[in-house]
């Protein structure tokens, strides 16, 4: 059976064992919960029904997820993923779903929602992803009531992994950047101009492929080019998404590995366009196994 609205745990009675999922496009967190309590945690790769098909979906939790789960009687699952926005990709998620826990209550939805769930429970605010992608709603405690829509990392996804990824490496093929900032880039990642431009526009997830050099822009933030190329792109994000809702007596808050890691260029950011701030976590995990306990 598959929900789009959690039933109240009064009507449930004992919810025996929960599996949650946060799933983005790199990796999927997933989290057996028992009485409120954390029973283990597992961890897949990334579940995009936008970039994967049934099949794929099939292959990966046979292969990756039910050799985790032994022996576990799973009542619930809750999965918040990257790509399920969408009623027809929802469908996607939950028939490979279905294939293993066909006696499990399922209830699919976006990642976006996990998100603001996780930061605000049942109180209103402004919930933004920076992961991979990016994404970002105004949640009235309930239900998201207002999306700008993140547009992918071609056409959107700002500040993202992904679009930073991209920036950086056009900035580097078009000898934007220094000549040995270049070449440590190439040589630290083994690649060429060629294998970039092929991984890009030939292999499958590109997405991915860009978000993996987020951690060399980390390492190089003090070198000029890099921090204006964040430095814009966040702003971008807040200019072009955030700054659409109402932001009065509201509060906003981030989650994703590149909030959490970029945190402190993300906050100078957000300052000078006059944006509060209220927590940056790099999982929404922790506030959704409250959610649903």
């Amino acid at each position: 059976m598959i929900e789009n609205k959690v039933t109240p745990k009064s009507l449930l009675g004992n919810l025996g064992v929960i599996l949650i999922a946060d799933s983005g496009s790199t990796k999927t967190q997933w989290c057996l919960v028992q009485n409120g309590n954390i029973v283990s945690k597992l961890n897949t790769d990334g579940i995009n029904p936008f970039y994967q098909t049934d099949m794929e979906i099939i292959s990966l939790i046979e292969s990756q997820l039910i050799p985790q789960l032994v022996n576990a009687d799973i009542d619930r699952i809750y999965f918040y993923g990257a790509g399920c926005s969408f009623p027809e990709k929802k469908m996607v998620v939950s028939r490979a779903l279905i294939r293993f826990f066909n006696n499990s209550m399922i209830e699919i939805q976006s990642d976006l929602l996990g998100a603001a769930r996780s930061l605000f429970q049942h109180e209103k605010g402004i919930a933004c992803i920076l992961g991979t992608g990016s994404n970002s709603c105004f949640y009235d405690g309930n239900e998201i009531l207002q999306n700008v829509s993140p547009l992918g990392f071609i056409m959107g996804d700002e500040g993202s992994g992904a679009v930073l990824g991209k920036l950086f490496v056009a900035d580097c093929l078009k000898n934007q950047l220094s000549p040995e900032l270049k070449e440590t880039f190439l040589s630290r990642y083994n690649l060429t101009p060629a294998e970039i431009m092929d991984s890009v526009y030939k292999k499958p997830f590109p997405n991915r492929f860009l978000a993996q050099f987020t951690p060399f822009l980390l390492e190089n933030i003090e070198n000029s080019s890099i921090f204006n190329l964040i430095f814009d792109s966040f702003d971008a994000f807040l200019v072009r998404n955030v700054m659409q809702y109402p932001l009065e007596n509201v509060e906003v808050g981030f989650v994703g590995s590149i909030a959490h890691y970029f945190r402190d260029m993300l906050e100078i950011v957000a300052l000078e366009r006059g944006i509060r701030i209220s927590e940056i976590v790099q999982s929404p995990m922790g506030g959704l196994v409250n959610f649903h306990s």
